[in-house]
């Protein structure tokens, strides 16, 4: 398990965490929220490579405040940054075994096959030795991915991961994560509702730098429950609607003059769970 009390962190006046209280266990936990919620800074801290201003963190009984822990902590997990840099020189084999040599994989023989396994994961078998800089979005986006599962780590973090992935890519990635959530905690922050749907067996939304939603995906989807309509013509009167394919209208909130009542999804839980900050 991993525990996090009361994490803090202020970048001058702005308080990106402001007091989080959080538990994650094996599986799968999606993280949503609007911009400057405190997703990015909450993974980094998760990941050792930014240190709180306060609270604490307890992975699998480690303190990533202690040097010696930390370090521990390190070998046990693989983490996927919103911005991933690239040596656009390097081909994506020369890649992923340099990450695996700052992972200390020192033996030379077993690396190059770890490093082959997680090529194979994401499908770059084929673009092993192709230079980074002429890979494709989607797959600079699934190399990220690759160098993130070396060493099959325990606590996989992956900030905006299907970033540039096709819709082929997209289900593959789902496969792929769903199967490592049977094991091992993976959390994952994304602007895809969709994703969360599909895939997460549990759901925080985050705002201001805390949690003000913590369920499942169909939970989540309750929040809107007689709160979502549909109708023929615009409702000027509302402020968060939308003109859909077979032309009627979806509205969220007050029901609408000629508004019938549909199923919620996620997305519209979310929208209605942020209310006015969606809005404007």
């Amino acid at each position: 398990m991993i525990h996090i009390k009361d994490l803090s962190k202020s970048y001058g006046r702005r308080r990106a965490l402001d007091g989080l209280d959080l538990t994650l266990g094996i599986g799968v936990t999606g993280l949503l929220g609007p911009n400057g919620a405190g997703k990015t800074t909450l993974l980094r801290c998760l990941a050792t490579t930014l240190a709180p201003s306060g609270g604490s963190i307890d992975a699998y009984g480690l303190n990533p405040a202690n040097p010696v822990q930390r370090t521990v902590l390190r070998r046990r997990l693989g983490y996927l940054p919103q911005d991933p840099g690239f040596y656009p020189h390097f081909t994506a084999f020369d890649l992923v075994d340099y990450v695996a040599i700052l992972k200390e994989m020192t033996d030379r023989e077993r690396r190059h096959i770890e490093v082959r396994r997680v090529l194979a994961e994401v499908g770059l078998t084929e673009q092993a030795r192709v230079r980074t800089g002429r890979l494709s979005g989607g797959m600079r986006q699934r190399l990220a991915l690759a160098q993130a599962l070396l060493g099959e780590p325990d606590l996989l973090i992956l900030d905006e991961p299907t970033v540039g992935l096709d819709p082929e890519q997209r289900m593959s990635f789902r496969a792929l994560v769903s199967r490592l959530g049977e094991s091992r905690t993976v959390v994952l922050s994304t602007h895809q509702t969709e994703d969360v749907a599909a895939l997460c067996e549990r759901v925080v939304v985050m705002r201001a730098g805390r949690a003000v939603f913590d369920g499942t995906p169909g939970e989540l989807a309750g929040v809107a429950t007689g709160q979502v309509w549909l109708s023929d013509e615009a409702p000027t009167a509302s402020r968060v609607f939308w003109r859909t394919a077979d032309g009627r209208y979806r509205t969220l909130g007050q029901r609408p003059p000629t508004g019938d009542a549909t199923a919620p999804g996620v997305e519209d839980g979310y929208l209605v769970l942020l209310g006015e900050e969606v809005a404007a």
